[in-house]
């Protein structure tokens, strides 16, 4: 058996020995070392992809940060505008207090609504409950028989 005293190549290089002339621990060699690389460049594109992502979702995260803090402020601004319409009518602490009370009431209903709906959430996986009870006995750990 004669072993080739070639170096090893890259991925994408050419080989010019045929694969009579190497060995079978060479040629598995050669492609474990190529599945090797090929696993590494994988793992770096992953990475790369997984940064670019994070970096577009934390801009997106933060611009929607900033469009509920201007909505906020236009609630604000809303709320100033109707007491001082109101304060035309009545009397200004009157308005204002009106005003508040209209704000109580959205408080109250977004309140009642969140509440429920968090009643509603099952905190166990349901499905992953279900497929580990149809998991085989075999598969299952066993308690020692004594």
């Amino acid at each position: 058996m004669t072993t080739s005293s070639t170096p090893p190549t890259t991925p994408g290089e050419q080989r010019t020995e045929s694969a009579a002339d190497v060995s079978v621990g060479e040629l598995l060699g050669n492609v474990s070392r190529d599945l090797s690389t090929l696993f590494r460049q994988e793992l770096a594109l992953a990475k790369a992809e997984v940064k670019t992502e994070a970096t577009k979702a934390s801009k997106g995260a933060g611009m929607l940060g900033g469009a509920g803090f201007a909505g906020y402020m236009v609630l604000l601004f809303l709320s100033f505008a109707l007491w001082w319409a109101l304060a035309n009518a009545m009397d200004t602490g009157l308005a204002a207090l009106l005003v508040a009370v209209v704000w109580a009431v959205i408080a109250a209903v977004l309140y009642v609504t969140g509440r429920q709906r968090l009643r509603q959430v099952n905190p166990t996986p349901q499905r992953t409950v279900d497929t580990v009870k149809q998991v085989p006995d075999t598969l299952k750990p066993t308690e020692e028989r004594t």
